[in-house]
């Protein structure tokens, strides 16, 4: 077994704490991973203080993985010691049925398997549960492992593994690009990369926040244009504006009023994921042909995809490098909306 320091949380109300966690032996398909950074995604905050319900304590998160290749097995051939790799929600799959086989690993049909918060068979990981990158090593079998280009800088490169592909998805399957208008609904670790990406594919962005407060960094990231939604005018400006809205918040809208935004044949994907049922007025789906979607992160192929796109443009996350023993106040600070963009843990201080 390989031994790793990681942080861990035992409680819903807890704290996290300092703590040893022991790695599967490495398998001939496996790739050991020096872990250099790890982002804090909104989930692992749900999954940490129970917020989804079904968390196993202790629990360590963290599905935004960073890092160097430490070692492989006998039978790897995609990767080598010393590469720039990452991981991202899942470390396995079935493989076998129809969603695996077309590359969209994230809809296996007997379930993926998660980086972190998973009930494994004990050969997986030891303790019967996957636990995440708020760690120094990680091992996962190689077809699971992303390279990440050198354009981008590991720790710019950690949020993209989950926000990134969350947002890069959806701009792919409903054809973001050029004539397109799309609308990015919040400007937080998700949206801002969509912003980023959104404008890379040639589409005209807007951002549709609750303030103007990041108006100039939206611009800045490639958005046309930036609206406050507490301004009521707002809906009435734009109505039928859009082809493509994106709503990362994980807050309660008022959906039917941003599904008048759709344009003919528009469609609104829901990434963010409230505890909240959503309410859409049959009519407003019927008006414009509108449709309601929702879309979960990516296959591995399109993460890879996502990764090489975003070199290609010199897209990364904008981070704030957190120690490991920051993690409940970036916590709390992430809940006040206090960070731009991303927090990411240097995994050196673990």
């Amino acid at each position: 077994m390989t031994t790793a320091a990681a942080y861990a949380i035992s409680a819903p109300d807890g704290r996290f704490a300092k703590t040893t966690i022991e790695r599967r032996e490495l398998g001939a398909h496996d790739v050991l991973i020096d872990i250099k950074y790890a982002g804090i995604c909104h989930s692992d905050i749900h999954t940490a203080r129970d917020e989804w319900h079904g968390t196993t304590y202790p629990c360590v998160p963290g599905h935004e993985i960073a890092g160097i290749v430490a070692a492989v097995g006998s039978a790897v051939t995609k990767h080598r010691v010393g590469d720039r790799v990452g991981v991202g929600c899942m470390v396995d799959s079935c493989g076998e049925c129809e969603p695996c086989l077309a590359g969209e690993q994230q809809y296996c049909n007997r379930g993926a398997t998660m980086t972190y918060n998973t009930r494994v068979p004990e050969e997986f990981q030891p303790g019967g549960v996957t636990y995440g990158g708020y760690s120094t090593q990680v091992v996962v079998t190689e077809n699971f492992v992303l390279s990440i280009p050198e354009g981008i800088p590991l720790e710019q490169a950690a949020p993209l593994l989950c926000a990134g592909i969350t947002l890069y998805s959806p701009l792919r399957h409903w054809n973001a690009g050029p004539g397109k208008q799309v609308a990015i609904i919040g400007m937080g670790g998700l949206g801002h990369v969509g912003v980023k990406i959104a404008a890379a594919m040639g589409a005209e962005v807007t951002v549709l926040s609750s303030s103007l407060s990041k108006q100039e960094d939206g611009l800045r990231f490639g958005a046309r244009h930036y609206y406050a939604t507490k301004d009521r005018q707002t809906f009435k400006d734009l109505r039928g504006r859009f082809d493509l809205i994106l709503n990362t918040v994980s807050a309660e809208l008022p959906i039917d009023d941003y599904m008048k935004l759709l344009n003919l044949d528009g469609t609104l994907v829901i990434l963010g994921l409230p505890d909240n049922k959503l309410s859409v007025a049959p009519f407003t789906l019927a008006n414009y042909r509108r449709s309601l979607a929702g879309s979960m992160i990516g296959g591995i192929p399109q993460t890879q995809e996502m990764l090489n796109f975003c070199a290609q443009h010199n897209i990364g996350a904008e981070i704030e490098l957190i120690s490991a023993d920051r993690i409940d106040e970036a916590y709390e600070r992430a809940n006040a909306s206090d960070v731009r963009y991303r927090f990411v843990i240097d995994a050196a201080t673990m």
